[in-house]
């Protein structure tokens, strides 16, 4: 057999065995490469939410949101459809860093070829300390992706592709909620129900954990916040920006005052105010989130309280919505 007869039967070989892989990636489509929707991959893993989300933001073929909405995994909970009379994108992420900020606004303004009518932003107090948020990140990497003419197309051919294709395909079919956060077509995230017994449970550990790493003696306020809030006002100026807090439970709060944080919050706070002029404040104790069942684990929330932070914020008159929730912050709070 000669070489060239060698070369050709093996990329025959090669075609007809990843033909079928290809095809399979791309009819699931579980990194958002593409647009179809369908019954076999309306439920889809979360791999990697920066990725995914500036995935779909470029390949989509109307991005044309009047909102953009951005914050960590909580705020991923707030279905965007939610929002009355505005039209919402939601472009938050885990773990997000409020470094993030800027570059993602501006990814988004790029795609979208012009100002967004408004930016909301969820913000978490936890992520205001210099450990949390000392790092200068951005999400340049996953835009470097989508610069590759051929990134979706070598995605295709993927076996790890594959791997999250056949996830999708099994929960899809079985139009079942597996995950703490699976998504929709649409950008929805969902949330697996748990019992009260292991919200408890879980809510404790979180305790634990936020009183060792992010409360007391570990947290120190990282002065860069305030900076971050005011630049993206200044290369904004077209653009109202909303922000509000993150409703972690009353219990969580509760182990913050008690570690001694509450001057370090009520300066959180004044920050906030002080660039744009008000904060809805969500985060203390009230009737959501002194019930436990409107969380998995003590600080990630279920979408029904996401549904009530997005009625708040896009109604004069919020509807279903205890009035203990509903706070908007304008005056500094005073520091002892």
């Amino acid at each position: 057999m000669s070489f060239k007869s060698f070369v050709v039967i093996f990329f025959i070989i090669t075609v007809l065995g990843l033909g079928p892989v290809a095809a399979f990636n791309y009819f699931i489509d579980p990194l958002w490469t593409f647009n179809h929707s369908h019954e076999y991959n309306d439920v889809q893993v979360n791999i990697n939410e920066r990725q995914l989300k500036v995935n779909q933001i470029h390949y989509s073929d109307d991005f044309v949101y009047n909102t953009l909405l951005i914050g960590s995994s909580r705020t991923t909970y707030i279905n965007p459809h939610n929002f009355n009379n505005m039209n919402v994108y939601n472009f938050a992420a885990s773990d997000l860093s409020f470094k993030e900020y800027k570059s993602m606004i501006d990814f988004a303004k790029e795609e979208k070829g012009s100002d967004f009518e408004r930016i909301i932003i969820g913000v978490d107090f936890n992520k205001s300390s210099l450990k949390e948020s000392h790092e200068d990140i951005n999400i340049d990497k996953y835009i470097e992706n989508i610069e590759n003419p051929l990134y979706r197309y070598e995605n295709l051919i993927s076996l790890d592709v594959l791997k999250y294709s056949r996830k999708n395909f099994r929960i899809s079919k079985a139009d079942k909620i597996v995950q703490l956060r699976n998504y929709n077509r649409e950008n929805t995230a969902f949330a697996k129900r748990f019992q009260l017994e292991s919200i408890i449970d879980e809510t404790e550990k979180k305790i634990i954990k936020f009183r060792n790493v992010f409360y007391g003696e570990n947290y120190q306020y990282n002065p860069e916040f305030k900076e971050v809030l005011e630049e993206l006002k200044s290369e904004n100026p077209n653009t109202k920006f909303i922000i509000f807090t993150s409703p972690i439970s009353a219990p969580l709060f509760n182990a913050l005052a008690e570690e001694g944080n509450l001057d370090d919050y009520y300066h959180w706070l004044n920050e906030i105010i002080d660039v744009f002029g008000g904060v809805y404040n969500f985060m203390y104790p009230n009737s959501v989130t002194k019930d436990l069942s409107n969380y998995f684990d003590g600080h990630h929330y279920y979408p029904n309280v996401g549904k009530m932070i997005a009625e708040t914020i896009s109604s004069d008159k919020p509807q279903g919505v205890p009035e203990d929730f509903i706070r908007y912050e304008t005056e500094p709070f005073e520091i002892e």
